[in-house]
């Protein structure tokens, strides 16, 4: 089987195009022939808030990438579908996380219709800081495809109101480029953090939604600003950070937490998560996250704010925490992971449940999903 992924890929970073060359090499793994189709141009650079676009990984062994789609420019649109038709393809699939892309990826897919199975891997489909083109954008893009592939039940859902083709749920695998778990004084060495102090983690990149002033009141709570713990947040802002500066200085909290503002490449994440006891991701709204995969990876368990879809994946009491968006409510499961020494126990779950979060499981359920159309 001939199949092509449509989207974000190397040289482009993050963890959507992780992702899409991890599912690249599963399918390549299950013997089939694999292309990845992204971007000459993915965003103008007016409308990307972060400092690159691009990545310093190296580029990823054993794959096909060809550079195609300028997302503003309609000429590249209709020669990339053109070029995709005459790749012969038995199925293509196009990654969907922003309305911004729906113009260009909604338009390939389009000239496609009819000639050749489509089918869109969504990571959102309502975005979670909302802008008023966002549903007709979205209404334009589904209309373009045979069936849809989502990794938590809350962004289904959300999918039912711009359409009834059939759609696949599966948890968001782990990715296949992460490596293994460090010994945590090793990790914190090489991060120049202290041996004895206990770490939290808000990993990725700060924006808004994400609740990173949720959990910097929960650190100012009593019972956590007198503990030897400390917040390490690891990932660029992608808003002005003086915003969470001045909250820390407000809450008097300036030693209790570190801030590497930075997007942090992939050879270094197992280090930030070796280092850390307990990933954090207090959100104030959410589809699911790759970061809740990354902390199965490193066998680390997860505090999750209970929205969206973060909770599918967190089992609460048993290999990490599902706590409403309140700072009492984060600080006391905090409090908890620490004074009942909760790690081993969830560590042990983890390495259990970790085996059910592979690619190589979703590539089998996608190709007989495909099978139905």
């Amino acid at each position: 089987m001939k199949i092509i992924i449509v989207g974000p890929a190397h040289p482009f970073r993050g963890g959507i195009a992780d992702t899409n060359q991890s599912f690249a090499l599963s399918f390549q793994k299950l013997g089939h022939e694999v292309l990845l189709y992204t971007f000459t141009l993915q965003y103008p650079s007016i409308l990307f808030p972060g400092k690159s676009q691009l990545s310093e990984d190296p580029a990823p062994k054993d794959l096909k990438i060809v550079r195609s789609i300028n997302s503003i420019q309609p000429l590249s649109w209709n020669k990339t579908a053109k070029a995709l038709l005459n790749e012969n393809a038995d199925l293509i699939i196009f990654r969907y996380w922003t309305p911004l892309m729906a113009p260009a990826l909604g338009s390939i897919a389009k000239k496609l219709k009819g000639k050749v199975k489509c089918i869109a891997l969504c990571d959102n489909v309502i975005p979670h800081e909302r802008k008023f083109y966002d549903k007709h954008l979205t209404t334009y893009f589904t209309k373009q495809f045979d069936g849809f592939i989502t990794f938590s039940k809350k962004v289904k859902e959300e999918l039912n109101e711009f359409t009834t083709a059939p759609t696949l749920v599966h948890p968001h695998p782990i990715n296949l480029n992460l490596g293994s778990e460090m010994d945590k004084s090793e990790a914190k060495q090489k991060l120049g953090l202290q041996k004895e102090t206990n770490y939290l983690l808000f990993f990725g990149l700060v924006r808004k939604y994400k609740g990173l002033d949720l959990l910097l009141k929960a650190i100012a709570e009593k019972e956590l600003k007198d503990r030897n713990i400390k917040l390490i947040v690891a990932g660029e802002f992608y808003e002005n950070p003086e915003i969470y500066t001045q909250q820390i200085e407000k809450l008097g909290i300036q030693e209790k937490v570190i801030i590497h503002n930075a997007f942090i490449p992939t050879e270094n994440i197992k280090t930030y998560f070796s280092a850390a006891d307990l990933i954090t991701q207090t959100y104030h709204t959410a589809s699911q996250s790759g970061i809740t995969q990354l902390a199965l990876n490193f066998n680390k368990a997860v505090l999750v704010t209970d929205v969206g879809g973060l909770s599918e994946i967190v089992d609460h009491n048993k290999d990490g925490y599902v706590v409403d968006k309140e700072p009492k409510a984060i600080a006391a499961a905090i409090v908890d992971f620490y004074d009942n020494n909760r790690e081993g126990a969830f560590t042990a779950v983890l390495k259990e449940k970790k085996s059910k979060f592979s690619w190589d499981n979703l590539s089998k359920e996608v190709i007989n999903f495909a099978k139905q159309f």
